[in-house]
């Protein structure tokens, strides 16, 4: 990857990353005919028992032969039916040895912790798969504003941006050609702000890096690649 592909890899890395941790999980396997036998999510063995299948049909774009099928892969990995931060670690830094990826994992474990408990249940994986698989584009870019926003107070600061980049460069950097430059994550928050800052008052709204967002051609088509993957 080159460095000049960095600035958009920043908007879309949430979806190429998750997805390929999903393979990785064994969860987007195709779905077996006998799903369809289920009436409901199988809970005889997990510590951690999941909301009812219409629940979570009503709260995400999946079917329920879809939710059966991700609810398997997701217990087989995970027998507890909860996944902590330092799984995620685990899981990003064997696609990533020789960089270091634990702090953007800890970033993306963040977005999907929804209740900050330290643990991420069925529910909080599921919801947020749909958004990032079937949502809309707008729901989308909300679910990545959410990351970036790392203190979760409405804003995307200079200081919150700089430290995702930091995150990418220090997972990625040793894979960019040419190498990266120490000041290259700074130079790259510079360039998001021209765009995003459209009043120049320092931090980016919510709508500010969706309008930004949707202004731009290669950000929108890479918003759809993995619109079919399950």
């Amino acid at each position: 990857m080159s460095i000049q592909g960095m600035e958009l890899f920043a908007i879309v890395v949430v979806i190429i990353l998750f997805v390929a941790v999903l393979k990785q999980f064994g969860i987007l396997e195709p779905m077996s005919l006998e799903d369809s036998s289920d009436s409901d999510l199988e809970l005889s063995t997990v510590r951690h028992q999941p909301e009812g299948l219409e629940q979570l049909q009503a709260q995400t774009k999946f079917t329920k032969k879809e939710l059966q099928s991700l609810y398997r892969g997701f217990k087989n990995e995970c027998p507890s039916g909860l996944v902590d931060e330092e799984t995620f670690k685990t899981i990003y830094s064997q696609f990533f040895p020789q960089g270091d990826a634990t702090t953007y994992a800890h970033f993306l474990f963040n977005a999907f912790d929804l209740d900050r408990n330290g643990s991420i249940r069925f529910e909080d994986f599921v919801i947020g798969l749909s958004v990032l698989l079937r949502g809309s584009i707008t729901e989308k870019l909300n679910w990545a504003f959410n990351l970036y926003d790392i203190n979760k107070d409405g804003y995307i600061t200079k200081e919150e941006m700089l430290m995702i980049m930091k995150s990418i460069y220090d997972m990625m950097g040793r894979y960019t050609y040419p190498s990266v430059r120490d000041e290259a994550p700074s130079e790259h928050v510079e360039k998001f702000f021209q765009k995003m800052d459209r009043n120049r008052d320092g931090v980016v709204t919510i709508e500010e890096f969706i309008e930004t967002c949707q202004k731009d051609e290669n950000i929108m088509s890479s918003m759809q690649l993995f619109e079919n993957v399950i």
